[in-house]
């Protein structure tokens, strides 16, 4: 058997147009700014798929310069490099996020935000019917940086890949 560890991050600034959607969920607070939806959790667990699979990161797949990605679902996003890493005969056995944000408060969120992710990445499903594990944890800036000034938040994913 063949693992992979894959790390992702992703950075948004808060002030954009829409609705604050992390995980695929929309959650009250100010939206964030970039040219999909700005969902900070689909991006970097995007990336942290991509890049052990040998694959593109993902503004190589979806260039911010394209208009056809202007306001695109995330998790959409999540889901198309989800079928490309199957397509490399890849499954995931877990994945960790861990998201920087002052504030919204994001506990009552966890769930439906793993659950989200998990279902985006149905097509990597272990293929003996193991459950792939996926856990998201918050953190706050506790004041320090731009997540502690409360303009923007951070998020870190890791994956692990297997094969054969």
């Amino acid at each position: 058997m063949i693992l992979r560890v894959g790390l992702g991050f992703d950075v948004h600034p808060f002030g954009g147009d829409g609705p604050l959607v992390m995980g695929g969920v929309t959650i009250d607070g100010p939206g964030l700014v970039g040219h999909s939806d700005a969902d900070v959790v689909a991006h970097a667990v995007a990336d942290a798929l991509l890049g052990p699979a040998g694959l593109p990161d993902l503004g190589t797949l979806f260039p911010a310069s394209d208009p056809a990605y202007a306001g695109v679902s995330s998790m959409g996003l999540l889901a198309d490099v989800a079928s490309r890493v199957a397509r490399e005969q890849w499954w995931v056995q877990n994945v960790d996020v861990t998201v920087a944000a002052e504030q919204p408060r994001l506990a009552p969120h966890l769930t439906a935000m793993a659950d989200g992710v998990r279902a985006a990445l149905a097509p990597l499903q272990e293929p003996l019917g193991v459950p792939m594990h996926v856990s998201i944890t918050p953190k706050r800036g506790e004041g320090l940086g731009f997540v502690g000034r409360v303009e923007g938040i951070a998020c870190w994913a890791v994956a692990m890949l297997c094969r054969g």
